[in-house]
């Protein structure tokens, strides 16, 4: 708690809708926050009493409560910074000639 505090890490309350389908048409979960700011890099969500499993063929929309931790400046900072160092992972380059094998 101590490290939070230092950090800036704060817990916030918020409603939240929840729509899953599993249709011909579409297969999808989504959470929507109703929360006066957006989700940041670091941010940690936690839906409560979600469901996990909708028929095949219908679809659910429900109304609940999540916990949103914020992050602060450093751990913000610090996934900032993280998500660019792992992006460059991605870029694979490769000056090897061509041979057939």
């Amino acid at each position: 708690m101590i490290i939070d505090w230092l950090n800036g890490r704060r817990t916030v309350e918020v409603p939240c809708t929840i729509e899953i389908e599993q249709t011909p048409e579409s297969l999808h979960a989504h959470v929507s926050l109703h929360a006066p700011f957006s989700i940041e890099p670091g941010d940690e969500v936690q839906v409560h009493d979600a469901p996990t499993t909708v028929p095949y063929g219908e679809r659910l929309v429900v109304e609940r409560t999540a916990t949103v931790t914020r992050a602060g400046r450093i751990e913000r900072l610090w996934t900032k910074l993280a998500g660019h160092l792992e992006l460059t992972e991605l870029y694979e380059v490769s000056f090897t000639e061509r041979r057939r094998l």
